[in-house]
């Protein structure tokens, strides 16, 4: 059955609003049966998790639906999922943990594609102790960052890479299992920042070869809040801070505090909401990871349809620069306009409901590397609501925008 987009944004409530709505990347709009999972989870008995009360049961189930969900949607074990604030919190976590058992002279690689929560983080916790920072760049002409580039920089003293799945200012996606095997081959760890891929990749741990991946579930239809997944055993090994108290299990060790239900039950709700995609796109495939696998094939079809439409249109308006080049990319274009501040761009089209952000959204490292300073560019991100109607807003918007 083909993708319909009419159904699909009916089910978000913020669309009737009329805003078209291209800053997916970073975040999107939520559709009501996550925003009534919320509500019922909140609105039912609630305690801390326990098997006697009617309160403490809810709250495991919650927890335990929470990390079955996020197992399938990134083919992981569901004792390997971690709940965290945001993505840049599990990842300052995680480095503070990992940087404990690294020495003076040890190496951390990190690459200038990345959004800055998967670089500050591993560079000051390598100040900390003394290692030493290597830096993997992407070719700015093309926007592609080649395993190779990235092999460069390992050496027998990497103890950790950390790489995106997919750049959140360019899209470009590198090609992380050849770098897992690079890393891998030289004894270091590999830590996936999975944010924007998720939201338009199916995800795969295992064949990603990824040690650590993180996401954000409000960058795919879910509330705010961080995920980290990985295997229970390698979490095993890692001795992190926590109260007395507290639990010493896996995965419960790393999640500091009283787990916040309602959005862990949102969470759940919207990884199903991407499965009900797959279950119209296939015909009703049994298992909830089948059902996301299709869905994510219908998503991304959709998504790329609108996306070269913009590029064909966009590349004949005059004095528009497109950054996004690398052959395997997300739905994610950054514009820049001659002698035009994207900034103005991004004002022309709010005055016409049409939402496409402006700035280099926290990847600040990639926007320096393309010459574009600390202002990025205008970012064009699509998600599986946007329609026809939405790219010709945009188009018609730029174009008046440059006369």
């Amino acid at each position: 059955m083909s993708y319909d987009v009419s159904a699909v944004r009916a089910q978000f409530p913020a669309l009737r609003s009329g805003t078209a709505h291209f800053d997916g990347p970073g975040g999107t709009q939520t559709p009501a049966s996550v925003v009534a999972a919320i509500g019922e989870a909140m609105s039912r008995p609630l305690s801390n998790r326990g098997s006697t009360l009617p309160g403490e049961v809810n709250a495991d189930g919650i927890v335990r639906e929470f990390r079955q969900a996020m197992a399938d949607l990134l083919g992981a074990d569901p004792g390997g999922i971690v709940f965290g604030r945001s993505a840049t919190q599990l990842t300052y976590d995680f480095s503070r943990t990992l940087a404990r058992t690294w020495k003076p002279g040890d190496e951390v690689v990190v690459s200038r594609l990345d959004h800055d929560a998967n670089i500050r983080p591993w560079v000051q916790a390598a100040e900390r102790v003394g290692a030493v920072v290597r830096w993997a760049d992407f070719d700015p002409a093309t926007g592609e960052l080649p395993p190779e580039a990235v092999g460069a920089q390992i050496t027998g003293r990497t103890r950790l890479v950390a790489v995106t799945g997919a750049s959140n200012l360019i899209g470009t996606r590198p090609d992380i299992p050849a770098v897992a095997r690079l890393a891998h081959a030289a004894g270091a760890l590999l830590y996936v920042d999975g944010v924007h891929l998720t939201a338009h990749r199916a995800v795969d741990l295992e064949r990603l070869g990824a040690d650590f991946l993180v996401c954000s579930p409000y960058k795919f239809f879910g509330p705010h809040h961080g995920v980290l997944a990985a295997r229970p055993e390698l979490l095993g090994t890692l001795r992190p801070d926590k109260l007395a108290p507290s639990t010493d299990a896996v995965p419960e060790r790393f999640e500091l505090g009283t787990l916040p239900y309602e959005l862990m039950a949102g969470t759940r709700a919207a990884v199903d909401f991407v499965a009900e995609l797959g279950t119209v796109a296939a015909g009703g495939l049994a298992g909830r990871r089948e059902r996301l696998l299709s869905a994510y094939a219908a998503i991304e079809s959709h998504e790329s349809a609108l996306r070269v439409s913009i590029e064909k249109e966009v590349r004949d308006l005059r004095g528009v620069t497109v950054h996004s080049r690398a052959a395997e990319r997300t739905p994610t274009l950054l514009l820049t306009f001659e002698g035009r501040d994207s900034t103005d761009a991004y004002r022309a089209l709010a005055r016409s409901a049409v939402h496409a952000p402006a700035g280099s959204f926290y990847a600040l490292e990639a926007s320096r590397h393309l010459g574009l300073g600390e202002s990025g560019g205008l970012r064009v991100g699509l998600s599986a609501y946007n329609d026809a109607d939405d790219v010709e807003r945009l188009l018609t918007g730029l174009s008046d925008f440059l006369g």
